[in-house]
């Protein structure tokens, strides 16, 4: 969609259930996937295993466009789904997840989010010793790491593999008998379990259990492997010694605002967040109004700090979705008059705050600062509710090279003139963790200190992305 072009892209989500008994499961996968399609509009697949067989599909599209109401009645009695954003790999059928294949055990599964940093070297010497691959994203690489290892049995073979890679990962493995959880050892991206009738949920946001009537019991540890199976629930350590350092972004973007990740509710760092941006950044002004969606919870934060009036600056066109066809280049900051609106009647002749999320490009906020001056704004003050975006991610997000993000490459008065501001300011890192209320947090992007060694400059085009 167009609108994220100055945004950066969400990364995908996983959802899985395990029952006691066999169920139409499929069903309570989509309502899960349904949940958490904010994660990731470009594939969706699922996995159902009856004990014997596996039943899987998947497909280019939205959750609504790939399931049909006939398999929605496939029973089984576990399954994982996944919904994609390629942050690796590009968009083919055959990159969608979960990725299945048959090994020296039975049948397998894997769904995962997060990105390796060491993925193709580990490609390279699998292929050395004969691997030939299907796909071309670092998924496959785990799948073939577990199914070389399945001599020792499924959760050795599981616990090696976890040993060999480097990266993020919230991971599912469904096998005949058993569905597996597996989180990096620095927890950057999210993963919880949860408790419904007859089995256990397992979700990269809260909201998903909630979606399905799953009582949230507690987020996966860093670093641990959750083994389901008829006996219940087992775990294991990959290493004594881990360290919890969420990405950042999925409470300041990526996450649901019902959701909560590693003890902290998103809807409420959001709103601190925004109480934390006039702090450290005050105006006088009229009003207060955010960017839809993505703003909305820091503005009413800001208000609520600055007791500034709250309003509803731009209208949302809500129909514009994922087939909306993407215009030519030169065409794009016109686009975004599409998709949002300013209320005039809102604007006209006010001192306006506008506060958005994050600023990457600068593409988008440039045109809103216009779009809002034009609708006879009479001045336009806008307030980031994060650090400066100065490196890019490795880790799950797809990001653009770093001589395309604009805090990378101009100071903050710059920056203003860029888009037109009358004024701009982004709250500090300390102001962000102020908060989220804790430490242990990856804040790569914002500082360029990353949890896992980023990758040699030489091999950094793979994860820097241009539109």
């Amino acid at each position: 969609m167009f609108y994220g072009i100055d945004k950066f892209k969400e990364e995908c989500g996983v959802f899985g259930v395990y029952l006691t008994e066999e169920k139409e499961i499929a069903r309570t996968v989509y309502y899960g996937l349904f949940a958490l399609q904010h994660r990731g509009q470009e594939s969706a697949g699922m996995a159902i295993s009856s004990g014997t067989d596996f039943i899987v599909h998947k497909d280019i599209g939205l959750v609504s466009e790939v399931f049909t109401e006939e398999f929605l009645n496939t029973k089984g009695f576990a399954a994982i789904g996944h919904v994609r954003y390629s942050t690796t790999g590009g968009t083919r059928k055959e990159n969608a997840q979960p990725l299945y294949s048959k090994y020296k055990l039975g049948n397998i599964a894997i769904a995962h989010n997060g990105n390796l940093v060491n993925a193709d070297i580990i490609r390279e010497l699998l292929e050395e010793a004969g691997v030939i691959f299907q796909t071309t994203i670092d998924t496959e690489v785990v799948l073939n790491l577990i199914a070389r290892a399945a001599k020792k049995g499924i959760e050795r073979a599981v616990f090696d593999a976890m040993q060999a890679i480097k990266g993020s990962y919230a991971m599912l493995i469904l096998t005949d008998d058993k569905l597996i959880a597996v989180r990096d050892p620095h927890g950057i991206r999210p993963l919880c379990l949860g408790k419904i009738d007859g089995g256990y949920v397992l979700a990269s946001e809260s909201c998903a259990l909630d979606a399905v009537g799953a009582e949230f019991l507690r987020d996966v540890e860093p670093g641990e492997i959750l083994i389901i199976d008829k006996e219940g629930i087992r775990s294991l350590n990959l290493i004594e010694k881990t360290k919890l350092e969420t990405c950042a972004f999925e409470y300041i973007y990526f996450a649901r605002p019902d959701s909560i990740i590693d003890g902290i509710s998103v809807y409420e760092s959001r709103l601190k967040a925004g109480e934390e941006l006039y702090n450290e950044a005050p105006v006088e002004a009229d009003i207060v109004i955010g960017v839809p969606d993505s703003g909305t919870f820091a503005a009413v934060g800001f208000s609520n700090a600055s007791k500034i009036p709250y309003g509803i600056g731009f209208v949302k066109n809500k129909y514009i979705g994922r087939t909306f066809i993407q215009p030519k280049s030169e065409d794009r900051e016109r686009a975004v008059a599409i998709k949002l609106n300013p209320l005039k009647s809102n604007i006209e002749g006010k001192r306006v705050v506008l506060i958005d999320d994050s600023i990457v490009r600068g593409t988008t906020m440039r045109r809103l600062v216009d779009l809002l001056k034009k609708s006879g704004a009479k001045e336009v003050h806008v307030r980031i509710a994060s650090p400066v975006v100065a490196y890019p991610c490795y880790f799950g997000i797809d990001t653009p090279y770093r001589s395309q993000l604009i805090g990378a490459n101009k100071d903050i008065d710059d920056i203003s003139r860029e888009i037109g501001a009358d004024s701009l300011a982004f709250l500090s890192i300390d102001g962000l963790l102020k908060a989220l209320n804790r430490d242990g947090f990856c804040l790569g992007c914002f500082n360029g200190t990353y949890p896992v060694s980023a990758p040699l400059e030489a091999d950094k085009f793979q994860f820097e992305r241009k539109e």
